[in-house]
């Protein structure tokens, strides 16, 4: 379990919002955030930034102002940016769950679908500790893609046509047709691997995509990664497998593999990866977990 501390008294929180996550839903949390967060007598610091750079500020100025928490009310690209923000910092995340996948959110057990449950889990004020991941100076929660995956949310940023689920679906039928596994060399603290591969995940949590549990088993308070690398296996195989990433089954084939460590330096051509969703960076490049750099209200 992670760690809890005694419930705490909120005055003065920040709520930050992306009022276009989840197709609006963001701006419809925001308003039931304001409402029950100043019903409560909270003084609630209202930020709508007009971009990620400058919601990222107001969330480092806040921290560093001395908020009681930082709230975002959005999907797991909010939850993300706030991470960079308040890692390591003491100052507690509330999330309002707003957006397509909240895979921050399940990972937290928070109510996904009733943003006025989540507020009330926010001020009851209890707090918990948990890790992140950590590559440089840029932290995420749930799960860093490398390969297939990632290739696929590569193409889908390409295309400007469909919106939402279904440019990701086209996406990855595109993908199937071209992708090859590629030659990997991963570090797992310190004892070298090379392998070809469909992909590599890094979790900090278990589940990436809206619950694809692809990291089962990962705990957010152990201190460790958990590295899944899925060898080589035929495109039909690879399309019979995914929906068995919905109920974290896919373990029991025989082309996958967990190995749980500390740090992880991977390598392979081509790949740019993305982590809470969000583009990341190319490798080479290392993870480590952080341990307990985030408190978390609820």
């Amino acid at each position: 379990m992670a760690s809890t501390c005694d419930p705490r008294k909120l005055r003065d929180i920040a709520l930050i919002t992306n009022p276009t996550a989840g197709k609006g839903r963001g701006q419809r949390a925001r308003g039931l955030a304001l409402t029950r967060l100043r019903d409560a007598g909270i003084r609630v610091r209202d930020l709508v930034g007009r971009d990620a750079d400058e919601s990222l500020d107001q969330a480092h100025a806040a921290a560093a102002d001395g908020v009681d928490a930082v709230v975002v009310a959005g999907g797991d690209g909010m939850v993300h940016l706030a991470l960079q923000a308040l890692a390591g910092t003491g100052v507690p995340l509330g999330i309002v769950p707003a957006g397509t996948g909240n895979d921050t959110a399940r990972l937290l057990d928070l109510p996904r679908k009733d943003p006025l449950a989540a507020l009330e889990r926010i001020l009851a004020g209890r707090t918990r500790s948990i890790d992140l991941a950590r590559s440089g100076a840029t932290y995420y929660a749930t799960v860093l893609c490398a390969g297939f995956d990632a290739a696929c949310a590569e193409r889908a940023n390409r295309m400007t046509w469909p919106k939402g689920q279904m440019r990701y679906n086209l996406a990855t039928v595109a993908e199937l047709r071209t992708f090859r596994p590629l030659p990997y060399v991963l570090d797992l603290d310190g004892k070298s691997l090379r392998t070809d591969a469909m992909l590599v995940a890094v979790g900090n949590g278990p589940s990436f995509g809206g619950g694809l549990r692809i990291a089962e088993g990962a705990q957010i308070d152990d201190g460790l990664l958990d590295v899944v690398v899925i060898k080589p296996i035929s495109k039909l195989e690879l399309v019979r497998t995914y929906p068995k990433l919905f109920k974290g089954t896919h373990t029991e084939h025989p082309q996958y593999e967990r190995h749980r460590v500390r740090t992880v330096t991977i390598a392979a051509p081509g790949v740019v990866t993305y982590a809470d969703g969000e583009r990341f960076g190319p490798l080479p490049l290392t993870v480590e977990c952080a341990p307990g750099a985030l408190t978390v209200l609820g």
